[in-house]
Protein backbone atom coordinates (compact mmCIF):
# COMPACT_ATOMS: atom_id res chain seq x y z
CA UNK A 1 0.00 0.00 0.00
CA UNK A 2 1.02 3.47 -1.05
CA UNK A 3 -0.06 6.19 1.30
CA UNK A 4 0.56 10.30 1.35
CA UNK A 5 -1.14 13.07 3.28
CA UNK A 6 -1.57 16.79 2.17
CA UNK A 7 -3.88 19.08 4.53
CA UNK A 8 -4.98 16.67 6.40
CA UNK A 9 -6.45 14.47 3.90
CA UNK A 10 -4.82 11.37 3.09
CA UNK A 11 -4.79 9.15 0.27
CA UNK A 12 -3.96 5.22 0.48
CA UNK A 13 -3.66 3.38 -2.74
CA UNK A 14 -3.66 -0.43 -3.52
CA UNK A 15 -2.61 -1.70 -6.91
CA UNK A 16 -3.48 -4.81 -7.77
CA UNK A 17 -2.07 -7.15 -11.37
CA UNK A 18 -5.25 -8.76 -12.87
CA UNK A 19 -3.78 -11.66 -14.56
CA UNK A 20 -7.28 -12.99 -16.02
CA UNK A 21 -7.41 -9.72 -18.03
CA UNK A 22 -4.24 -9.17 -19.00
CA UNK A 23 -3.07 -11.01 -21.97
CA UNK A 24 1.07 -10.81 -21.91
CA UNK A 25 1.05 -12.46 -25.14
CA UNK A 26 -0.94 -9.31 -26.75
CA UNK A 27 1.37 -7.00 -24.74
CA UNK A 28 -1.73 -6.25 -22.54
CA UNK A 29 -1.46 -5.81 -18.82
CA UNK A 30 -4.45 -4.46 -16.22
CA UNK A 31 -4.33 -3.26 -13.27
CA UNK A 32 -6.94 -2.52 -10.64
CA UNK A 33 -6.30 -0.06 -7.93
CA UNK A 34 -8.17 0.71 -4.75
CA UNK A 35 -8.26 3.94 -3.70
CA UNK A 36 -9.17 5.35 0.15
CA UNK A 37 -9.62 9.00 1.07
CA UNK A 38 -9.78 9.81 4.19
CA UNK A 39 -10.78 13.30 5.87
CA UNK A 40 -8.55 13.82 8.98
CA UNK A 41 -9.17 17.96 9.01
CA UNK A 42 -11.48 19.82 11.20
CA UNK A 43 -13.38 21.10 7.68
CA UNK A 44 -15.77 19.61 5.64
CA UNK A 45 -14.26 19.19 1.77
CA UNK A 46 -15.80 17.70 -1.57
CA UNK A 47 -13.00 16.02 -4.27
CA UNK A 48 -14.05 18.12 -7.40
CA UNK A 49 -11.35 16.71 -9.80
CA UNK A 50 -8.24 14.02 -10.32
CA UNK A 51 -5.72 14.08 -12.46
CA UNK A 52 -3.33 10.63 -13.28
CA UNK A 53 0.03 10.76 -14.36
CA UNK A 54 0.48 6.80 -15.92
CA UNK A 55 4.11 6.08 -17.01
CA UNK A 56 4.82 2.54 -18.70
CA UNK A 57 8.17 0.91 -18.23
CA UNK A 58 9.36 2.27 -21.66
CA UNK A 59 8.86 5.85 -20.55
CA UNK A 60 5.98 6.82 -21.83
CA UNK A 61 3.35 8.78 -19.91
CA UNK A 62 -0.31 9.48 -20.30
CA UNK A 63 -2.21 12.18 -18.25
CA UNK A 64 -6.29 11.74 -17.12
CA UNK A 65 -8.07 15.00 -16.18
CA UNK A 66 -11.43 14.82 -15.11
CA UNK A 67 -14.36 15.69 -13.07
CA UNK A 68 -14.46 13.27 -9.47
CA UNK A 69 -13.60 9.62 -9.49
CA UNK A 70 -15.89 6.77 -10.51
CA UNK A 71 -18.66 9.57 -11.34
CA UNK A 72 -19.34 10.71 -7.99
CA UNK A 73 -17.59 14.50 -6.47
CA UNK A 74 -18.01 12.90 -2.53
CA UNK A 75 -18.47 15.27 -0.20
CA UNK A 76 -15.93 14.45 3.18
CA UNK A 77 -17.07 15.69 6.60
CA UNK A 78 -14.35 15.50 9.42
CA UNK A 79 -13.29 11.94 10.33
CA UNK A 80 -15.74 10.69 6.91
CA UNK A 81 -13.79 8.49 4.47
CA UNK A 82 -14.49 7.27 0.92
CA UNK A 83 -13.44 4.38 -0.99
CA UNK A 84 -13.40 3.66 -4.98
CA UNK A 85 -11.72 0.93 -7.39
CA UNK A 86 -10.45 1.70 -10.92
CA UNK A 87 -8.27 0.61 -13.16
CA UNK A 88 -5.43 0.99 -16.14
CA UNK A 89 -4.26 -1.09 -18.85
CA UNK A 90 -0.77 -0.83 -20.01
CA UNK A 91 1.35 -2.01 -23.15
CA UNK A 92 4.03 -3.04 -20.85
CA UNK A 93 4.97 -5.58 -17.52
CA UNK A 94 5.34 -2.94 -15.29
CA UNK A 95 4.42 0.99 -15.05
CA UNK A 96 3.64 3.64 -11.84
CA UNK A 97 0.93 6.35 -11.57
CA UNK A 98 0.99 9.37 -9.63
CA UNK A 99 -1.62 12.19 -9.69
CA UNK A 100 -3.85 14.68 -7.28
CA UNK A 101 -7.24 15.45 -6.44
CA UNK A 102 -8.83 18.90 -6.25
CA UNK A 103 -11.06 19.47 -3.21
CA UNK A 104 -13.32 22.33 -2.59
CA UNK A 105 -14.08 23.93 0.97
CA UNK A 106 -17.18 24.65 2.25
CA UNK A 107 -15.93 28.27 1.66
CA UNK A 108 -15.47 27.57 -2.24
CA UNK A 109 -11.66 27.89 -1.72
CA UNK A 110 -9.47 25.09 -3.39
CA UNK A 111 -6.68 22.78 -3.23
CA UNK A 112 -4.66 20.12 -4.21
CA UNK A 113 -4.00 16.81 -3.02
CA UNK A 114 -1.42 14.47 -3.53
CA UNK A 115 -2.08 10.83 -4.70
CA UNK A 116 0.94 8.59 -3.73
CA UNK A 117 3.37 7.38 -6.52
CA UNK A 118 2.29 3.89 -6.53
CA UNK A 119 4.27 1.10 -8.68
CA UNK A 120 2.02 -1.04 -11.54
CA UNK A 121 4.29 -4.78 -11.03
CA UNK A 122 3.10 -7.44 -12.62
CA UNK A 123 4.96 -11.41 -12.61
CA UNK A 124 5.68 -10.93 -16.17
CA UNK A 125 8.12 -8.25 -15.53
CA UNK A 126 11.99 -9.28 -15.83
CA UNK A 127 14.10 -7.58 -12.80
CA UNK A 128 17.19 -6.58 -14.02
CA UNK A 129 19.43 -5.23 -11.02
CA UNK A 130 22.09 -2.15 -11.69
Amino acid sequence: MYSQTTQSICVTVRPVYLEDQSSPAESHYVWAYQVHIENQSDRTVQLRSRFWQITDALGRTQEVRGEGVVGEQPVLRPGDSFDYTSGTPLTTPSGIMMGAYTMETETGDHFDIAIPAFSLDSPHQSVRLN
